[in-house]
């Protein structure tokens, strides 16, 4: 074979190999998840994870160093699909009240569609060491820093009526974060409805209007 039919096999971030890699890691993920939220953490043993898979534990190995690697990398995703979200949102344009709204909006629907990730940072973060969960702390501190920005810009123009942007965005945080446990998918509401909700109550937190524009 030569170099050109080479090419994307061996070399290169997008190379089938790493494609292979990423597929069987998300494979290891998905099971882990499964068992994680339904069995718990420290009930859930890797040979359980291997069984899901139909694969040996020596495979897990190869792609994690250990459970709490596992366990490291679903709560990284928990707070990496908010902090995308938020991001996402805070692209829009609009006055701050209508940021807000789509912000909590957008964080709202991403928390119900991870839900099982949330759930699980949130029980087992307990079992990380130190040294696992600061890069997690650092990614939180990224996502109220953003959040808060957006309150000091709606007090600055008068929209919001707030005292401490830091503490409110600790309690919108909180408030959206927390949709994870009480969510059921067969409730009287849908995720729009709910995303709705979630918003309106946000301007009311911060005392602005819940009014958007569509």
């Amino acid at each position: 074979m030569n170099s050109t039919q080479n090419d994307g096999l061996d070399g290169g971030a997008g190379s089938i190999r790493d494609q292979v890699i990423a597929f069987k890691r998300e494979q290891i993920i998905n099971a882990a998840v499964d068992l994680f939220y339904d069995n718990g953490y420290q009930r859930t043993t890797l040979d359980a994870v291997a069984e899901r898979l139909g694969v040996t534990k020596p495979f897990i190995y190869y792609h994690f160093k250990d459970k709490e690697e596992i366990l490291a990398e679903i709560s990284r995703r928990s707070i990496a699909h908010a902090n995308d979200a938020l991001e996402e949102a805070l692209a829009t344009t609009g006055r701050p009240s209508e940021r807000l709204y789509s912000v909590v909006r957008t964080i709202t629907r991403s928390t119900l569609k991870w839900r099982r990730y949330t759930a699980i940072f949130f029980r087992e973060q307990k079992n990380l060491s130190e040294q696992a969960r600061q890069p997690l702390y650092s990614m939180h501190r990224k996502f109220d820093g953003m959040l808060t920005k957006l309150l000091e810009e709606g007090v600055r123009t008068g929209e919001f009526r707030v005292t401490d942007p830091a503490l409110t965005s600790l309690a919108l945080a909180g408030m959206i974060g927390w949709a994870y446990n009480w969510y059921r998918p067969e409730g009287r509401l849908s995720v729009e409805d709910i995303c709705d909700r979630m918003a309106e109550m946000a301007l009311n937190l911060v005392g602005a209007k819940p009014e958007r524009s569509d």
